[in-house]
């Protein structure tokens, strides 16, 4: 229906849609949609109506859902294009991290600030922009919608979309699609696109370890007596080797994309020191994509100021694993949990406790759809062809699409670059970079028909 509609056509109709889009954004980002905070769940509504408004306006039949009495609110919807058209899913959240410190914000962090080409805010880029990439997408081809569209954006992402499945079988009728465009990921670079095709997984535990009943003098038991932090430290200890690589048997590891990543552009990107040494085997890629990674989250035990001569009855970690695309969450668990109860020191008494756990996903981009994505962001691009990227974080979710609609092609794009600093403070938006991302997606949706 759009054969007439060239790329010309769309990018000028795309700039005068612009500045709408940018406001709509704007409103969206100063709407404080937190899902972890039960005080802000108001918002979180007010972030639903806002999202169903916005795609309303471009002829979306919309409706508000949840899973159940008191979940957090989803956005359904369909608009319906010509009588046997592809149909396309598009799924972003519209809940976002807390904002935390506002001392660290150079810019209020709910007041959307543009500064040297970026739009500061939290929500700028993670993921409100990524609603307002569909909704622009919708607005540009107007009446010419050569596909029929569905519609998910969820509220709970950031808290780890317990209800998703839920809503998926509920609501699988008007969901399931022929492609399904997942707006949450990001691009290689500023000016060179990117297809996420791998993800990894995460498996969360909290270990403790007890060494005595009760708290007793260092002087009088220390040297016969082991304390609790000494045992915690001597065990988080054997899960690396000497040369940083994780030592669990059992992980799964695979090769990664043939991506240079530069040694500036880790430096910079990471905020490593200078003098700092990478740890682990392999390319960079397959190091940050395709292995294995471990860290310490959290640590209890006493401070440092006010600590008293006295044995450290028990000590407690939080173990964050990132598993590799290809091996499974139980997998990694039961070796995980092999692996403490093997190495636990000196007879201490062992905890562990599970805490979360999401898939890792491996996508097999090949086939039309992604044929239709690359040729989109590279028109988009102006020729630069896209990367086919993995991502070192966490999209549990993606796995749920999987395996839900195992017969749908699953895009996963997004509007972030290395210097999003989504989560963090002072997250912001490229807004050059988005206007390309907006673009990309209108000639897709032309060329998905």
């Amino acid at each position: 229906m759009t054969g007439h509609l060239s790329t010309h056509d769309l990018r000028a109709r795309l700039a005068a849609a612009l500045p709408g889009v940018r406001s709509d954004l704007e409103a969206l980002v100063r709407i404080q949609s937190v899902s972890a905070d039960p005080a802000r769940l108001d918002q979180v509504e007010a972030s639903a109506r806002a999202t169903a408004d916005l795609f309303a306006a471009e002829g979306v039949d919309v409706e508000i859902v949840r899973a159940h009495d008191g979940a957090p609110p989803a956005v359904i919807g369909e608009k319906r294009g010509p009588e046997g058209a592809p149909v396309v899913l598009l799924y972003a959240h519209h809940d976002v991290q807390p904002e935390n410190d506002h001392a660290e914000w150079i810019s209020p962090p709910w007041e959307p600030t543009e500064r040297d080409g970026r739009l500061y805010g939290r929500g700028s880029a993670d993921d409100k922009a990524g609603i307002l990439t569909h909704v622009a997408a919708l607005r540009v081809l107007g009446d010419d919608l050569p596909v029929t569209v569905r519609l998910f954006i969820e509220g709970e992402e950031e808290v780890g979309s317990e209800t998703l499945p839920a809503l998926l079988q509920q609501f699988r009728d008007r969901l399931e699609a022929d492609v399904i465009v997942i707006a949450d990921s990001g691009n290689w670079d500023i000016g060179v696109p990117a297809l996420t095709t791998s993800l990894r997984g995460l498996v969360r535990v909290d270990v403790g370890v007890r060494t005595l009943t009760h708290a007793v003098h260092s002087g009088m038991w220390g040297g016969l007596v082991a304390d609790a932090l000494i045992a915690l430290s001597r065990l988080i200890a054997t899960l690396h080797d000497d040369r940083g690589n994780v030592a669990i048997e059992g992980l799964h590891a695979g090769p990664a994309a043939d991506v240079d990543y530069p040694e500036e552009r880790l430096r910079a990107e990471s905020g490593a020191t200078a003098d700092v040494h990478w740890i682990g085997d392999g390319s960079a890629v397959e190091r940050l994509w395709t292995k294995p990674a471990l860290s310490i989250t959290g640590l209890d035990a006493p401070k440092v100021d006010g600590a008293s001569n006295t044995l450290v009855p028990s000590a407690r970690a939080r173990i964050s694993l990132r598993i590799a695309p290809g091996d499974t969450a139980e997998n990694a668990l039961a070796a995980l949990r092999h692996h403490l109860e093997q190495h636990v020191p000196w007879g201490a008494e062992l905890d562990i406790t599970v805490v979360d756990a999401g898939e890792a996903t491996q996508i097999d981009a090949t086939g039309p759809a992604y044929d239709a994505a690359r040729a989109a962001f590279q028109e988009a691009w102006d020729g630069t062809a896209p990367v086919d990227m993995g991502v070192g974080g966490s999209i549990p979710f993606i796995a749920e699409f999987l395996d839900t609609f195992p017969q749908a092609s699953v895009l996963v794009t997004g509007v972030e670059d290395p210097d999003t600093r989504a989560h963090g403070a002072n997250e912001g938006l490229h807004l050059a970079e988005w206007e390309r991302v907006l673009l990309a997606e209108t000639l897709l949706l032309r060329n998905l028909a």
